[in-house]
């Protein structure tokens, strides 16, 4: 059984910090699992790693393709599959390593997305639906269609309104019912799971509050000015990031600076919460308390080290 590390929690909990520290003491790569960070040009917002922790550690899946490209969840699947398979290859510890939930489960749970062929006519034709003004309407039929896909979908997510009727109305099948059947296959790649959690939440809270004002010293304001004028945050995929589209009213004029800077705030600390409800899911994850008073350090790096040691 091939193995691989995975390390997973809310945003501004460590992980990069603590996935580079591991991967040196391990001989290891780290495969991003950041739907935001394989944009190019998306950085100061995405939280990427710097230059110089690139240079520490080979990075995978990390400015992989321009913010106007569209990538879907198949298609993080298969690039980091090969990217797990090339490491054990060579010797190196895989070390997958981010926040978003539907990459995580898709590898975890090995979901096979080849049964699931589009029809590429059916597609063109919602993306000019959506564009034509029509995502609320979608949405109602998505909600008529598969109630579970379209639970919490906003009527602006084009992506995943586009998403669950493609596949319905090219398959038959609604994209929930698609899922559950492809998760049935066993994958040759074991993990252990590695989940970075807070038992007091308003310190994650302080240190999220603290990372968007060292975003906005590091320049945010001039990179959403830059990926604005570009194009980038008009009906992409890249536009959902949290980071830059809390300072569309500013550049607007409608509102002052500082307020979308507690927008931003707010919206970050709204969305750890849903990561840390979507991770508590793994049950038979490795729990590290990231604001107890311990080595967290050596608390992973003893995980990793007895994993790789089993037989």
């Amino acid at each position: 059984m091939k193995r691989c590390i995975a390390i997973f929690g809310p945003t501004a909990s460590g992980k990069s910090s603590l996935a580079i520290q591991l991967a040196l003491k391990l001989n290891g790569i780290i495969i991003s699992a950041d739907s935001m960070q394989i944009y190019r040009e998306l950085n100061i917002g995405t939280a990427k790693p710097s230059q110089e922790e690139l240079n520490l550690v080979p990075h995978k899946m990390i400015d992989i393709c321009s913010p106007c490209d569209s990538f879907s969840v198949y298609d993080y699947k298969k690039m980091a599959e090969g990217y797990i398979n090339e490491a054990i290859s060579n010797g190196k510890t895989p070390i997958l390593v981010g926040g978003t939930g539907l990459y995580f489960d898709a590898m975890f749970f090995n979901t096979d997305f080849g049964e699931m062929k589009v029809d590429e006519s059916i597609h063109s034709r919602l993306v000019e639906r959506f564009e034509n003004g029509q995502g609320s309407l979608m949405l109602k039929e998505l909600q008529e269609i598969d109630p579970n896909c379209a639970e919490k979908l906003h009527e602006k997510d084009a992506k995943r309104i586009i998403r669950g009727l493609e596949v319905f109305l090219s398959t038959g099948t609604t994209l929930t019912d698609f899922k559950k059947k492809s998760r049935l296959n066993q994958s040759d790649i074991d993990y252990l799971k590695i989940f970075l959690d807070f038992s007091d939440r308003q310190k994650l809270y302080q240190r999220i509050n603290a990372r968007v004002d060292k975003m906005i010293e590091d320049g945010l304001i001039e990179e959403t000015k830059n990926i604005l004028e570009k194009g980038y945050l008009n009906n992409t995929t890249a536009s959902q990031a949290i980071g830059y589209k809390e300072f569309l009213p500013y550049f607007a004029g409608e509102k002052e600076l500082n307020d979308c800077i507690d927008l931003l705030k707010q919206k970050s600390r709204n969305y750890a919460k849903r990561q840390l409800t979507w991770f508590r899911r793994y049950t038979d994850a490795n729990r590290i308390e990231m604001d107890a008073e311990t080595d967290t350090i050596n608390q992973a790096y003893t995980l990793c080290k007895n994993y790789l040691k089993e037989n």
